[in-house]
């Protein structure tokens, strides 16, 4: 007996934040190559057709919304404009991120305002917004984007770690809530993958191959990495798997 159809996302949409490139990309990539039909939705709007070019080119469906998921109105907008392509999504993946890297004490409210909206309050809100369609279909997954930082300190990135230290307990509130309505919430804690959020860290070579071998497998992360954790939370294959944090992190949080 085979069990592939756990992992089939065909008839499924996903709407996916921070989808225009990165880890974003990388798992609107893989759901859609399981069937899954992918809205896009980022600030900029010329990596976001690149990206939604990029999966049709794959046989994927896309969509891609611009959009300023620190701004309120223009998040309730984007999330009216998502259900239009392809219908009421299922699958949500809160993957938008920023990380302003300065010094503890030279951090402005501004810093802070920005990076707790879009971090920990976007994926709340619009958690709030398509978690009762999924209720209605008495199915529905919700994928946030943890990090190491959501259980350990580094340095310059204060907020940033506030912040993702909430992501992985808002997934624990999120799955307590909405679980026994047949919608699970589980995070993804990626390590170090060399990203356009990341760029800081890879553009020191010594700093990236210290990262490298502060893990277990002795390499950083590929994007690929993240296909199948994706997949599977995603899917029916996690169906009583919630309330999770994922570390695809080559063993350096268990090091």
């Amino acid at each position: 007996m085979r069990l592939d159809s756990l992992f089939d996302l065909t008839g499924h949409t996903a709407v996916v934040t921070g989808g225009n490139s990165g880890i974003g990309k990388a798992i609107a990539t893989a759901l859609g190559s399981q069937g899954a039909s992918v809205v896009l939705m980022a600030r900029r709007q010329v990596e976001l057709d690149a990206a939604c070019a990029e999966l049709m080119a794959q046989g994927i469906k896309a969509h891609g919304i611009s959009v300023d998921l620190a701004n309120r109105a223009a998040l309730r907008d984007a999330c009216a404009a998502a259900v239009l392509p392809f219908g009421a999504p299922d699958i949500l993946v809160n993957c938008s991120g920023i990380n302003i890297r300065r010094p503890f004490p030279e951090f402005t409210d501004e810093d802070w305002d920005a990076t707790l909206a879009i971090n920990l309050a976007a994926p709340f809100f619009l958690t709030r917004t398509f978690a009762p369609a999924m209720k209605a279909k008495a199915w529905g997954r919700i994928i946030n984007i943890a990090s190491l930082q959501s259980v350990r300190a580094f340095n310059n990135s204060s907020p940033y770690g506030a912040s993702k230290g909430g992501v992985m307990q808002l997934t624990r509130a999120t799955a307590e809530y909405w679980s026994v309505f047949g919608i699970t919430c589980n995070a993804i804690a990626p390590g170090f993958f060399n990203t356009p959020l990341t760029a800081p860290v890879f553009s020191d070579a010594a700093k990236a191959q210290k990262n490298a071998d502060a893990t277990m497998i002795g390499r950083n992360g590929e994007l690929p990495d993240l296909y199948g954790t994706a997949i599977f939370l995603a899917s029916n294959a996690s169906a009583y798997v919630t309330g999770q944090t994922i570390f695809v992190d080559g063993g350096f949080s268990a090091k």
